[in-house]
């Protein structure tokens, strides 16, 4: 079980890398962005090698007892050393005094990080008492090694700090960003990391218990790796959320929105783009559709306005407020009785006079909350409201017709 477990999160660790690698291909001088590529590698490898068949693989393969547990800590050490210069990136401030500063505190800590590494997995090297694997139950089975012991803690030294001071500063920038699923991102990060700690304590603690002669290893080898586990998922989906999160939103508008751009382009072709960026893959380019989608409605928009009687919207407003309807709810009833209104005169060659200065009920709206309204004139748009209405224009353009 934890094979398939640690392997499955593995290959979901990897994917994210490599969507970040390439993004990274794609914009190189984004520094930021390169390292969270190279820590989420390092989340990726600890996974991997969290699996107990591939730790004991690696060491038949490398005739090494136990090696795994170093690349594995190693990986760690990536993480927590690019979590570091970030720190450091992120507090040196934007001057060129700054930034100085910063490339230099960040050779300083990254030589201090590597010459702390070489000194405990030369301690590792030295201290092996045997030749048994332990994959699940390493911190507790060499807590009499002296080398060991000096792998462990500088491991859990250089790993505590990172996450300390990500975990501090995460929440700092993601109030700053305002909100957003950067901010977002910024505090799931945070949160992995102070369960991260939660991780360090553990172990800490597993040893000293180990040392007074009253071992935990329930402690040390099941709730610190559990909460390691748990940490290092957050950590992932703290990076996977500044791209995930528009894209998700992108493809909830789409589904939303198609039902009604489908409709309206149906009747008024002209105004569809030729071609597409879109791929084959159904989740590409979402932004980029959502967006087409929300300029092409509005042109149809524009396009029927003539088409449209000038009373039309306050019509529409009033049936909606006579059976309690307001808000945003009211505006997108009068755009969608607009909107079909427009498209039935337009087919039958009626240009009424005077005809409405515009068939959008709302204007200089951010761009989420434009979607969130189009969304809303979508789901209303074949509601049993808006066809009583057009029902009743209708009814009344035929006595109008009749009287003249």
């Amino acid at each position: 079980m934890f094979d398939v477990v640690y392997l499955c999160f593995a290959a979901v660790a990897w994917a994210l890398a490599g969507y970040k690698f390439r993004a990274w291909l794609r914009d190189r001088g984004n520094a930021d962005l390169g390292l969270t590529c190279l820590m989420t590698a390092g989340v990726a490898t600890v996974f991997l090698f969290s699996a107990p068949s591939l730790y004991r693989a690696f060491d038949r393969l490398t005739g090494v007892a136990n090696l795994a547990m170093v690349f594995l800590y190693s990986s760690v050490v990536v993480f927590a050393a690019g979590a570091l210069v970030l720190l450091l990136r992120w507090t040196g401030g934007e001057d060129p005094a700054g930034r100085r500063r910063a490339r230099s505190r960040t050779r300083t800590v990254l030589g201090l990080v590597m010459v702390a590494w070489a000194v405990a997995v030369t301690g590792f090297a030295v201290g092996r008492p045997d030749t048994v694997e332990h994959p699940r139950d390493f911190s507790t089975a060499y807590t009499e090694a002296p080398g060991v012991m000096v792998f462990l803690m500088l491991y859990l030294a250089i790993f505590g700090a990172s996450l300390a001071g990500l975990g501090t500063l995460c929440p700092r920038y993601a109030a700053k960003v305002g909100p957003s699923w950067l901010a977002r991102g910024l505090r799931v990060l945070a949160a992995g990391c102070w369960l991260g700690l939660l991780y360090c304590a553990c172990k800490l603690i597993g040893f000293a218990l180990s040392w007074a002669g009253s071992p935990a290893p329930w402690l040390s080898n099941g709730v610190a790796p559990l909460s390691a586990s748990v940490a290092a998922i957050l950590v992932l989906a703290g990076f996977a959320l500044p791209a995930a999160g528009p894209r998700a939103s992108a493809w909830r508008r789409l589904r939303r929105l198609s039902p009604l751009w489908r409709e309206v382009t149906a009747q008024a072709p002209e105004v569809t783009m030729e071609g597409t960026r879109a791929g084959r893959w159904p989740f590409a380019d979402l932004e980029w559709r959502a967006n087409r989608q929300m300029a092409e409605i509005r042109d149809v928009q524009r396009g029927i306005r003539r088409h449209v009687e000038a009373d039309v919207v306050d019509f529409a407003s009033e049936r909606a407020r006579s059976v309690g309807i307001d808000g945003s709810q009211l505006a997108a009833v009068a755009e969608a009785v607009a909107l079909r209104r427009g498209l039935d005169n337009r087919r039958a060659g009626r240009c009424p006079e005077p005809y409405a200065e515009s068939a959008v009920v709302t204007t200089d709206m951010a761009p989420a909350a434009e979607y969130e309204h189009l969304a809303l004139v979508a789901d209303v748009y074949r509601s049993s409201l808006a066809e009583t209405v057009l029902a009743e224009l209708r009814q009344r353009s035929t006595v109008e017709e009749r009287g003249a």
